[in-house]
């Protein structure tokens, strides 16, 4: 075998993903509000780029030089624009159309109406926490200020439920104070509202609320007490043998215990504020829907015209190659908001041709749809599809919805039509409002009702749909009922 070094040439193709493209990608997967932000970030960091006013642009200083404007070729079609002899090959668009022409409305490619918004954070309370709650009947309470240390010490170890998560001797070591001094303080704090808050456990935790009642129940003290375990478990004709009673009063003592709080901080949990603002809205026009895109409070993006006019008209080698550099990403960040902008309506205007009797008559009337699906309808490919509609809202006749909520899987009926899972959730839904409280459904009874509307469904898919719609099965949904009884 002859060992010998060679030279040969080969043809392949292969995708790159180059900062820029990954960059025209990222665009797409974000909402209108990350969006915004991006945008003025740019403008921050890149000199090239302004944002527009509606006054106006001035033109560039000076003649536009004739050899720099795009030429017709031979066979008619518009060449590049070349700088310095060099043309702009690189960029996936026609450069001269953003260089040399002043008309500042037609090189915007994203539009703002200029107005005075109020402020959605004067409309919002700031929210009493739990800690600040406990903080003022602490001050009121403590005898001493080793007291009030120790009970600081103790509210900033509780978590959002209201549970210490942490030990008396670890307390004690944090405060130089003995352990069982800490358990004074302790019991201090657990009789602060709201009843429970300071417990290391749930049996602690339900112990505190009943003895803090004015009356409480025996029973149920002895039950959280000595048989706690059954209890979680809801082993009640165990409790009952084992406390010689009778089954009925048992249960008394249970749903006594069933109305305490297990979580007594969960009233002072503050909800994050969210704000959602879509990034397209549906509107009833005539006969159709007209598909409007939210470019409201985004920036009027164009070139700077001193920087295009210093690069028109002479600049160093180090400054042209700068202001080159910084041109590419400024076109290239305009015309990938354009794609991105174009796409979205693109997705949106396919969603609406197969959704259309959802929004003519509501939920029940959604039909299957799939990535898949509208990537074939528009032309482009499954995860430009998916990229496009993660984190994006619809505003529609029907309500505001993310654009993920049109895709569903289909169920095929008796009469081989298909209908969405969400239509079928809706039927589980109905038909657990309806039942009645003493005697409520079970899966298997669902699903031989489901049946009879030819919807042929497993016993298992109609408990996963019940779970994803936060229903409880049908043992829990009668004791519930019971209580309200």
């Amino acid at each position: 075998m002859v060992m010998e070094t060679r030279l040969t040439l080969r043809q392949s193709q292969r995708l790159v993903m180059t900062p820029l493209l990954q960059q025209a990608i990222q665009l797409l997967q974000l909402s209108t509000i990350e969006l915004q932000e991006l945008l003025q970030r740019e403008l921050t960091e890149n000199p090239l780029l302004e944002e527009a006013s509606d006054e106006a642009e001035p033109p560039a200083a000076g003649p536009e030089p004739s050899h720099l404007a795009g030429q017709e070729g031979a066979e008619g079609e518009a060449t590049a624009p070349v700088l310095d002899g060099n043309p702009a090959a690189d960029l996936p668009f026609d450069l001269a159309q953003f260089l040399f022409d002043h008309a500042p409305d037609e090189t915007t490619l994203v539009q703002q109406e200029e107005r005075e918004e109020p402020s959605f954070e004067n409309f919002v309370k700031t929210p009493v926490t739990l800690a600040d709650h406990l903080h003022q009947q602490l001050q009121l309470a403590a005898q001493g200020p080793e007291a009030l240390l120790i009970g600081e010490a103790i509210i900033g170890n509780l978590d959002d439920d209201g549970y210490l998560r942490a030990t008396v001797e670890e307390i004690a070591e944090a405060t130089g104070a003995t352990p069982g001094r800490v358990e004074e303080v302790l019991g201090l704090v657990q009789t602060l509202d709201p009843p429970g808050v300071g417990a290391r456990d749930l049996r602690e935790c339900l112990l505190i609320q009943l003895r803090a009642q004015p009356e409480p129940d025996p029973l149920a003290l002895d039950i959280v007490e000595q048989h706690f375990a059954d209890l979680e478990r809801c082993r009640y004709p165990e409790i009952a043998r084992a406390l010689k009673m009778d089954l009925e009063r048992v249960m008394e003592a249970v749903d006594e215990i069933a109305r305490l709080e297990p979580k007594p901080g969960r009233s002072f949990s503050a909800a994050d504020t969210r704000y959602i603002v879509p990034d397209v809205s549906v509107v009833k026009s005539g006969d159709g829907y007209a598909i409007i895109l939210n470019d409201e409070g985004l920036p009027r993006l164009r070139i700077n015209a001193y920087y295009r006019s210093v690069l028109l008209h002479g600049a160093g080698d180090e400054a042209r190659a700068y202001i080159e550099s910084k041109l590419r990403s400024a076109l290239w960040l305009i015309k990938s908001i354009h794609q991105r902008q174009r796409t979205l309506y693109r997705v949106t205007e396919s969603i609406v041709r197969f959704q259309r009797e959802f929004l003519d008559r509501g939920v029940a009337h959604m039909r299957p749809l799939t990535l898949r699906d509208v990537a074939e309808d528009i032309g482009m490919h499954e995860s430009t599809v998916s990229r496009v509609t993660t984190n994006k809202y619809v505003e529609t006749p029907q309500g505001l919805f993310e654009l993920k909520h049109f895709f569903h899987s289909g169920i095929s009926t008796g009469r081989g039509e298909v209908v969405s899972s969400l239509s079928v959730k809706q039927l589980i839904a109905g038909l657990i409002a309806q039942e009645e409280p003493a005697r409520a459904l079970s899966d298997q009874e669902i699903t031989r009702a489901l049946r009879e509307r030819d919807l042929t469904i497993a016993r298992r898919t109609v408990a996963k749909y019940r779970e994803e719609l936060g229903i409880l099965p049908s043992h829990q949904r009668r004791v519930v009922a019971r209580r309200r009884g």
